[in-house]
């Protein structure tokens, strides 16, 4: 936060020019800014793994015309969510933890999260980006609430300098912390993301490199090893550590847009990654090591005409997940570790209420399968009914009704939890699961999402 407050005094300071609005781009400047590319870039709901290559039509596109375009968002929300089970509430988009939710009906008026970011054009052919944000919903600070200090601090959450130029190159490449190539991890939801975006959604160091021609999109990735920010885990060296110390891990991404009749478009993918999250034996922790890799594909469809969305996404690991099998109780014997399967299908379509913009109105169902058939960790469904309105390009307002079936934090999914009450204080880890099959949570979500 500091950095960018006192970049911005120094600029100021040397006669800068000063901030340009998104709806004026016609003189270039050092510093500027456009809320409608800040809130595309910094949207966690669409296009979440394909920012370079926005930023790359948008320099090509001339909406960048500032050296600096300097920016943020900031999530509000007011929500009511009520579980059948004490303290356990299934809905994703906050943390489900008891030092959060406690009892069986909660509300909140929060920041759900906000950024500010910077995107700056060294030369023509290489871009620099960094990207703070505080997060305190989803924040891993663990056995802290919201108020407390190590939820509500700020995280450099993306830093990257991407090489490339579409006027010039179909070919671009970027090195340092960013999204993950693989799956398409979007969502019709206003607000809500899928558990395909929870379960396989990936943020890693490493190095890409991509070729956008037409309507073909490829992406390759080298991924550092060992226990990544999200959704990446590969073992390092002899005793098979998660020390990101050798680049051992990739990922690959391919899709095609197909041009149909009455202008609307297919797109078409298919991904692979080496090293998923899902490689830890039991006790499942998240960032532990792993004993190997556990590698997932996945396939994905969006469709688009006139007003109407739809999309479908299909994941799965190719190897069992070894932390899904509970060796340490009895009760459990019967359950064998399974494969982790997340499936999307959604739709949206733009409805005329007569305002300045239409209204979009969505429905999607996601489900994610982390345990054997029968097991309190077996899967968590999700369905979510959206309503959202944006007045203007940088302004959304949005609506969820939420239903969640299915209570399965990753951590400590199949047992191993430490006792929270210290009443076995000789047993160091609780070997039956906290999972919980029957557990059922509605939430009434309102919000907005401006950027700047």
């Amino acid at each position: 936060m500091r950095i960018y407050i006192s970049t911005l005094l120094s600029l100021t300071l040397l006669g800068a020019a000063p901030f340009s609005a998104a709806t004026d781009n016609s003189s270039s400047g050092l510093v500027g800014s456009n809320d409608a590319y800040n809130f595309k870039i910094l949207d966690h709901s669409r296009d979440t793994n394909t920012k370079q290559l926005l930023q790359l039509q948008a320099l090509r596109d001339g909406e960048l015309k500032q050296k600096i375009t300097f920016g943020g968002q900031v999530t509000a929300l007011v929500n009511y969510q009520k579980s059948n089970i004490d303290t356990k509430f299934g809905w994703l988009m906050r943390h489900p933890t008891a030092s959060n939710q406690i009892g069986k009906t909660v509300s909140e008026a929060v920041i759900h999260s906000s950024n500010l970011n910077l995107t700056a054009r060294l030369t023509e052919n290489l871009t620099g980006y960094v990207e703070l944000l505080y997060n305190p919903e989803q924040n891993f600070a663990s056995g802290s609430t919201i108020t407390g200090l190590p939820r509500n601090n700020v995280n450099m959450r993306r830093a990257y300098l991407l090489f490339g130029n579409l006027a010039d190159s179909n070919m671009y490449a970027s090195v340092g912390k960013m999204d993950i190539p693989f799956g398409l991890n979007d969502t019709v939801s206003p607000f809500t993301n899928s558990t395909n975006w929870h379960s396989f959604a990936g943020l890693a160091y490493g190095g890409l490199v991509g070729y956008a021609k037409d309507n073909l999109h490829l992406r390759v990735m080298a991924i550092q090893g060992g226990a990544q920010f999200r959704n990446a885990n590969t073992p390092v060296g002899a005793d098979n550590t998660n020390v990101p110390s050798l680049l051992n891990n990739f990922a690959f991404d391919a899709n095609y847009t197909f041009a149909l009749e009455n202008s609307g478009s297919l797109q078409a993918g298919a991904s692979y990654q080496f090293g998923t999250a899902y490689c830890q034996e039991y006790v499942v922790k998240h960032f532990r090591g792993c004993e190997d890799n556990v590698d997932a594909v996945s396939i994905y469809t969006l469709y688009k005409r006139d007003r109407l969305t739809l999309l479908s996404e299909f994941a799965e690991t190719l190897k069992v997940w070894p932390g899904t099998a509970n060796p340490n109780f009895p009760a459990y014997a019967e359950f064998e570790a399974v494969k982790n399967f997340t499936w999307t299908v959604g739709g949206s379509y733009a409805y005329d209420f007569g305002l300045k913009q239409n209204v979009d109105l969505s429905v999607e169902f996601s489900q994610y399968v982390a345990g054997d058939k029968g097991s309190p960790w077996e899967k968590q469904d999700q369905l979510v009914l959206g309503a959202s309105y944006m007045p203007e390009a940088n302004v959304k307002y949005f609506a969820e009704l939420v239903h969640a079936a299915g209570w399965v934090p990753l951590n400590f999914l199949s047992g191993g939890h430490m006792d929270p009450n210290n009443e076995q204080p000789n047993v160091p880890f609780l070997h039956e699961s906290w999972s919980e099959a029957d557990a059922k949570t509605n939430a009434i979500v309102f919000g907005v999402q401006a950027a700047f």
